[in-house]
């Protein structure tokens, strides 16, 4: 069966933050409604909806069907993803590989979460759902807690220093200062990081990305659809979700993030690119240590040098791969459910000319990571200018 070509057509999202006056369907609609102004000629014929934990934060589920009712889309058949803090990407994936095959012609994906009606400790518990029941959450390991043991294990094996692994917040926050929708729009030094409040040693406060509310969503379409619309579009190139060994501590080696070296290489040669044509990457780095790893998987650092690179301006804003446009998960926020769409939504922006002053000059391809769990399960999609 002969493949479709896949586009963006369009995107919508929330700002990310305290959204104490909306609740999860609120910002869910408002992201959706987004995505589909403009686009009355196209009904999307099937909604899928990523999310971690509205059971545990909103009381609520069944996000699918509850979303369609209130988008006037009773019928279209809707669904929730969930994988994590990766839902998003894992959403889209499924989305654009309909599309692609030729099963459906167009799709909406939205990505929304609700963290901040939770108090911190259950924040932190819903997050823990992330890893074994059996024996992780069970001994009272909390996801910060296994993060901050991998982060320590890093720096000792790798001779990574505090300095270097402030260096990538550094990079979101610097990103983020221009972005309308980012939860922190202030530029940090790496003394600020370092200095910040201990949260698991030797992960501080600037080294984990916030609780925050939000939702975002994409037009998916073929190129059927496509080419009834003049609205400016960005082809998905490929895109590829891989599974590790659950748990990381179950691994081999640790500190290899071997899903996200395979969903990398996979997506890309699906694409039929070279790394060295990425005008930039949205990176997953819910936690510093995450961030670097995932650049040494991907193979845009040697093994050791994630931080360090990143700390001598190889990622920066002006550089041949900037990552984090428009401040990742540290700075833009992280509501873990949508975060993979936010993703697909600033690649959308940036292979459209419409990123405004945190555009990425020349912008012609683009990667978008998600992991769910510590490299659990890891999501990559490759992004290009529509021809």
């Amino acid at each position: 069966m002969p493949r479709s070509k896949v586009y963006v057509s369009s995107a919508g999202f929330t700002k990310i933050g305290d959204q104490w006056g909306k609740s999860l369907l609120d910002l869910a609609v408002e992201a959706a409604r987004g995505a589909l102004k403009g686009t009355s000629k196209v009904k999307p014929q099937q909604i899928f909806v990523g999310n971690m934990f509205s059971a545990m934060g909103a009381r609520q589920e069944h996000l699918g069907a509850l979303l369609a009712s209130a988008l006037g889309l009773a019928g279209v058949p809707s669904v929730k993803v969930e994988s994590a803090c990766s839902s998003g990407g894992s959403a889209f994936n499924i989305a654009y590989s309909l599309v692609r095959s030729g099963v459906l012609d167009s799709a909406l994906v939205v990505g929304v979460e609700k963290m901040r009606d939770l108090e911190p400790e259950e924040v932190s518990l819903a997050l823990a759902m992330a890893e074994s029941a059996e024996y992780t959450q069970f001994v009272g390991a909390s996801f910060a807690a296994l993060n901050g043991l991998l982060a320590r294990y890093y720096m000792e094996q790798l001779d990574v220093s505090r300095e270097d692994l402030s260096a990538i917040p550094v990079i979101d926050h610097a990103n983020a200062v221009m972005a309308g929708h980012a939860q922190f729009r202030k530029a940090i030094t790496s003394d600020v990081v370092s200095r910040s409040g201990m949260v698991a040693d030797p992960l501080r406060l600037f080294d984990c990305a916030p609780v925050g509310d939000g939702a975002a969503a994409v037009l998916l379409v073929n190129d059927k659809t496509a080419s009834r619309s003049k609205r400016k579009m960005a082809e998905v190139l490929g895109g590829r979700i891989v599974t590790n060994e659950f748990s990381f501590y179950e691994r081999e080696d640790m500190l290899d993030f071997n899903a996200t070296r395979e969903a990398f290489v996979g997506a890309m040669a699906q694409a039929g690119l070279s790394p060295q044509k990425l005008s930039f990457a949205e990176i997953h780095d819910a936690f510093s240590v995450v961030g670097a790893l995932a650049l040494e998987a991907m193979g845009f650092s040697r093994r050791g040098c994630g931080s360090k690179d990143a700390k001598e301006g190889k990622y920066s804003e002006g550089s041949d791969l900037p990552i984090n446009t428009f401040g990742g998960l540290k700075a833009r926020g992280h509501p873990v459910g949508a975060t993979g769409v936010y993703q697909v939504a600033e690649a959308y922006l940036q292979l459209t000319d419409q990123a405004g002053k945190n555009q990425v000059e020349d912008a012609d391809f683009g990667i978008t990571h998600s992991i769910g769990g510590v490299d659990t399960t890891s999501v990559v999609h490759v992004f290009g200018k529509a021809s």
